[in-house]
């Protein structure tokens, strides 16, 4: 088990690495439609942030990848699982996009 100290040094690497402060300025605001549930969760993976979103009782999970560690997208992206049985991604600026796939996915 790592002591206080080396955690900390350790999570001040992994923020400089993933250059959380530069990102925190640049994800857009994503607005939830009524009735929609967001749950945070630690950024695990490579992924610069993590959540999840529950409609209508189905939890899909979201993850920002700005780096291309957990896919190929060639740019900062969102991706969501799961939709119609995979992965649904889109530009990290464009979320109203995955919001979009849910209300679909939903639908269905």
């Amino acid at each position: 088990m790592m002591n206080w100290d080396d955690k900390y040094r350790l999570s001040k690497d992994v923020e400089r690495e993933f250059e959380y402060r530069k990102w925190a300025g640049e994800i857009p605001e994503i607005h939830l439609p009524s009735g929609w549930s967001f749950v945070p969760m630690p950024p695990f993976s490579g992924a610069v942030c993590r959540f999840a979103i529950i409609a209508k009782g189905v939890r899909f999970s979201v993850y920002l990848d700005c780096y291309d560690i957990l896919g190929c997208y060639g740019e900062p992206y969102w991706e969501v699982y799961q939709i119609d049985g995979d992965v649904f991604r889109c530009d990290m600026d464009k979320p109203e996009e995955f919001i979009k796939a849910i209300k679909t996915q939903i639908a269905n």
